[in-house]
């Protein structure tokens, strides 16, 4: 069979996924057959992707005619991957809370989730859903919940620091790919939360146990396996997760960005013509995808949606990002995924071999790429070159709409207020020459009422 392993795909011996000439699968080993088939035959797998809490999949023969272990399987296929560094509170909080509500529907099948994996979660048409199909295991009454511990790691520890210490340390995630460290998380907690009882129980006193036991060399993830935990006393640990999850807040407040379109940056009559010439240059690509940077709450996203686009609508504003999932679980948006994203440092490829979670150019290209009121930022903000934009935007897509705001544009004249300025191309003129080296410009549009100018670009061959 001419198959090739994705590259994240390769901890768990029951399976794996692969791809054939474009389409992913997921093959199920031999080992696997007993689990399977009770997922199967129990009736849980139609009862968790009924709901669409589980990836539906059909089993398919092999591709290529070989061998393909005990079953291949054809999920359904997602529109974008996403790592929980690039969610924003709610997104994250909603896969938990999804994890543990299909811990508690497992049980009632007697079956349990092996592991506890953030990325065990992605989000399809505006809600998360589970993917992995083989995390489910047997459950044997007296054994403890053996994902508790990376459930706590990928899932509390994070909505905990981002909820009671600081939203920015929701990057910990990053650099720490199985969970938050528990003792970490719990030597950044502030004091008072010594008196919030589930994060008592399931960070600072968990955070003690995993010392302990780790100090005498015992493997053990809770309890030791001599104690014996009850089907009671497990969904009691499951339902004071949830309620523990549940009760974790955070605001977001209106920040310069994610009030943006309240303040000066136009007049109404500038903002119903920007919007009017978006919707025209997308009908005139007719994009399946769309990528909008740096697109605060999502205004432009949702026009692109409104256009039958399939929309990641990313930004650097943790506020913005929560804004606009919000909106999304409201309207029940299925076509538009909010995720965050600093575009002077996206997501890199990391994880062994730095090939187990991709670089976001390397997961996916857009049919077109929405670039609004964003280069002043990368250009003056950043002292990124013109050129090295234009390059790096036509890494990500096949038509580009950007918005030139030049010098004199208030928000520009903001920006130089406190600096040199030290840059002599940053002008109509010089724009238009560094992006003619990679983009032919289809069209322009000057917006009356404001100084900005509107392009229809396409990528060079």
């Amino acid at each position: 069979m001419d198959e090739q392993r994705h590259s994240a795909s390769f901890r768990d011996p029951s399976g794996f996924i692969f791809e054939h000439e474009g389409v992913l699968y997921r093959q199920v080993e031999e080992r696997y057959r007993s689990e399977y088939e009770h997922l199967m035959g129990s009736g849980l797998y139609e009862a968790l992707s009924g709901k669409r809490w589980l990836i539906p999949h059909a089993e398919v023969a092999p591709p290529g005619g070989g061998a393909g272990g005990f079953r291949t399987l054809l999920p359904e296929p997602l529109d974008f991957v996403s790592y929980p560094y690039e969610w924003s509170f709610s997104q994250l909080r909603d896969a938990a809370l999804l994890t543990l509500r299909i811990q508690r529907r497992a049980l009632e099948f007697n079956m349990t989730l092996r592991d506890a994996s953030a990325y065990n979660v992605q989000f399809q048409a505006g809600r998360p859903i589970f993917i992995d199909t083989l995390s489910f295991g047997h459950y044997q009454e007296g054994e403890p919940w053996v994902g508790y511990r990376q459930f706590c790691q990928h899932f509390l520890a994070p909505l905990a620091l981002m909820s009671r210490r600081d939203i920015r340390l929701q990057q910990l995630l990053r650099s720490h790919l199985d969970g938050v460290p528990l003792d970490l998380a719990a030597s950044l907690l502030p004091g008072r939360t010594w008196f919030n009882l589930g994060l008592l129980m399931h960070l600072r006193i968990h955070a003690r146990y995993q010392q302990r036991y780790e100090s005498t060399g015992s493997n053990t993830e809770a309890p030791p396996r001599a104690a014996r935990v009850s089907r009671t006393a497990l969904l009691n640990l499951v339902r004071g997760l949830e309620n523990t999850i549940s009760r974790l807040r955070w605001t977001p407040e209106g920040t310069e960005w994610a009030d943006y379109y309240d303040g000066d940056s136009y007049e109404e009559p500038a903002l119903a013509q920007k919007k009017q010439c978006v919707s025209r240059f997308l009908a005139a690509i007719t994009p399946e995808t769309v990528w909008d940077l740096g697109a605060n709450t999502g205004v432009f996203s949702r026009i692109a949606a409104e256009a039958g686009a399939r929309v990641c609508s990313f930004d650097i504003d943790p506020a913005c990002v929560e804004r606009n999932y919000r909106a999304v679980r409201e309207e029940r948006n299925r076509s538009l995924l909010p995720l965050l994203l600093d575009l002077t440092n996206p997501s890199p490829a990391i994880g062994w071999a730095n090939r187990e979670r991709g670089a976001l150019a390397d997961r996916a290209n857009a049919d077109a790429v929405l670039a609004l009121a964003l280069i002043h930022h990368l250009a003056i903000s950043n002292n990124v070159p013109l050129a090295h934009v234009a390059t790096f935007l036509g890494e990500l897509g096949e038509h580009l709409i950007i918005e030139f705001v030049p010098k004199e544009d208030p928000k520009v004249r903001t920006l130089l207020a406190t600096r040199e300025d030290i840059f002599p191309d940053y002008t109509r003129e010089g724009f238009e020459r560094a992006f003619t080296e990679r983009w032919h410009i289809v069209e322009t549009l000057d917006i009356e009422g404001s100084t900005r100018t509107l392009y229809r670009m396409q990528r060079r061959r």
